[in-house]
């Protein structure tokens, strides 16, 4: 039963994607900024954790206080970087070049600090698997699926269920009305981009948990993430967090028929066509 135990895999992988595809869907909708910096993020994440817990941080401890380190992070790239951008009239292609700056600082540094050799959490208890029929999982994959789902549904719930969620979507909306509404868009997206910065910490830490730390590693998650968002439709978090668990998918039963290397290539296939035969997205909303 490899197909099955393939696509399990894809399912935990995707669940992970997933909420890096809705973060980054979060930001992209309402700054209409490419966040390329976002897989900088994303590797911080997990370095700061394997710090802490290294140190002898209790797990739960090391997670927080690297999403609020993340948290800050995006606040700060946001409030001192696009926001200066903007006011200075820079094209979007000005503030991509500038988040592609942001994205190799952070990798660099961490490069830097931590070497490029390839880490291990010293966590025992993620390693442990359990077995449900003739498919296997470890306790990371377990949690990684399971705190993915539950990011998804309170994702979901913030944008809207609560005042701030819509008042992020108005300005997604319509940054003019929103401004002389006095909802002040550029505060607004620092909230979002903190938000969403909170958010990617989470697979940050749980996938390297499972496959260990690359001070690189965060390009490839953002780049399937970006697929994910543009094919499940501009705006929609659903939609993003649906093709990022089908690529996964997709991807992993591939295997069963090309070598793994190629198995990316399916990825870029699939974005193909969405674009040739819908490329307003999958659940993109009339407008």
């Amino acid at each position: 039963m490899v197909w099955l135990q393939l696509l399990v895999n894809g399912l935990v992988t995707g669940a992970a994607l997933g909420v890096v595809a809705i973060s980054f869907a979060l930001i992209y909708a309402t700054t209409k900024i490419f966040h390329v910096a976002h897989a900088g993020v994303y590797t911080l994440a997990g370095y700061l954790a394997w710090s802490l817990a290294s140190r002898g941080m209790p797990d739960l401890v090391s997670l927080l206080v690297a999403i609020l380190c993340c948290t800050v992070v995006g606040a700060l790239i946001q409030h001192q970087l696009y926001a200066r951008l903007e006011r200075r009239r820079a094209t979007h292609l000005v503030v991509l070049i500038a988040s592609l700056g942001a994205l190799a600082v952070i990798q660099n540094v961490i490069a830097a600090t931590y070497s490029s050799n390839i880490l291990q959490f010293p966590v025992p208890w993620g390693s442990r698997v359990e077995t449900f029929g003739s498919v296997r999982l470890t306790w990371t994959q377990i949690l990684t699926v399971v705190l993915s789902v539950a990011a998804y549904a309170g994702t979901m719930w913030f944008a809207h269920r609560t005042i701030l969620g819509k008042q992020i979507r108005a300005v997604a909306s319509n940054p003019f009305l929103a401004e002389i509404t006095r909802l002040r868009p550029q505060r607004i997206y620092v909230i979002v981009v903190a938000i969403g910065s909170a958010i990617v910490a989470l697979p940050g830490v749980l996938v390297p948990l499972d496959l260990g730390l690359q001070p690189y590693g965060g390009v490839t998650p953002l780049l399937t993430a970006t697929i994910a968002m543009i094919a499940g439709g501009v705006g929609s978090i659903t939609g993003a967090f649906v093709l990022a668990v089908g690529i996964a998918v997709l991807q992993n039963l591939s295997l069963l028929v090309i070598p793994g290397e190629w198995s990316i290539g399916v990825t870029f296939f699939i974005f193909v066509i969405f674009m040739l035969f819908r490329p307003t997205g999958l659940f993109a909303k009339a407008r």
